[in-house]
């Protein structure tokens, strides 16, 4: 029986694997983390954009495991802080930090901010990387707004304040199906799956 194609998702962090295997997942192939091809890689995300993040880290793991990769960068953008956190929604509250660290010092920094300027947008780019260097891009995004306190069990960053007026719920309400279907990442995976045909 012939071998389906394998595809690498260039992440550590195991929610967002799951999430991303939920989204991207196909009878037509496998889908592998770094740990289970045995690749222990540092990459700086030295861009100065999520697209550059996403296309260093595609690009760096493709290389190392010689399988076509899918790499994420994504990024909560909120308009009264200037589009911050961004390109440092990850590192926000400091290296070490946890996602409750991250959403007590967003909301701290929101505290007495009004509703109508608490807009924000979750952004998400996918990279998918060629071995030999070719990357193409895909982009999601989401609207919302930052309620002031968390709310909701599910999903993982800053999903608890991560507000959906037209579903009356945080992203962290959700379950994992409803979440798929609307958020950045599954609006970027979307368009991944249909990169991911070509290579099959």
């Amino acid at each position: 029986m012939k071998q389906k194609p394998r595809f690498l998702l260039a992440t550590n962090n195991r929610a967002k694997f799951q999430e991303l295997s939920a989204l991207l997942s196909s009878e037509d192939w496998e889908l592998v983390s770094p740990t289970q091809q045995e690749i222990s890689l540092e990459v700086p995300e030295t861009g100065q954009t999520l697209e550059e993040n996403a296309v260093i880290k595609a690009a760096a793991y493709a290389r190392a495991s010689g399988l076509v990769t899918v790499a994420d960068d994504s990024g909560l953008e909120v308009e009264a802080l200037g589009g911050g956190p961004g390109l440092f929604s990850a590192r926000y509250a400091g290296e070490g930090a946890s996602d409750s660290d991250r959403i007590s010092l967003l909301l701290s920094e929101l505290s007495g901010t009004p509703w109508e300027r608490r807009k924000a947008r979750f952004r998400c780019i996918l990279a998918v990387a060629t071995p030999n260097g070719q990357v193409e891009l895909c982009q999601g995004e989401c609207q919302g707004i930052i309620t002031s306190e968390p709310r909701g069990e599910g999903g993982f960053g800053y999903d608890p304040v991560f507000f959906l007026p037209e579903l009356g719920k945080t992203m962290a309400e959700l379950s994992p199906e409803e979440k798929n279907r609307i958020s950045h990442r599954g609006r970027a995976a979307r368009k991944a799956l249909e990169l991911l045909r070509h290579f099959i």
